[in-house]
């Protein structure tokens, strides 16, 4: 009883719908399933973080060349005038 109680608690967590009032009893698969669900979407939740991250070192790398191109390129016109 306090076994499937706490399988209930966890699939009204996971998805409201799936352990309403239906007055279904939550299998323990259907728990590991929600479980391996929650856990693929956080992985991939996170690669795609780091994928962000790389990407934002990337261009706040091309963006101080350009910012140092710029002043290179600013001095050169200075001394042609």
């Amino acid at each position: 009883q306090q076994l499937e109680s706490f399988k209930t608690r966890v699939m009204q967590v996971c998805s409201p719908s799936a352990a309403g009032s239906t007055g279904k009893s939550v299998t323990e698969q259907q728990v590991i399933e929600k479980v391996r669900q929650i856990s693929d979407a956080n992985q991939r939740s996170h690669e795609r973080e780091k994928n962000l991250q790389k990407e934002l070192s990337s261009r706040l790398t091309k963006e101080k060349e350009v910012s140092a191109n710029i002043e290179v390129f600013k001095n050169s016109l200075q001394k042609l005038q």
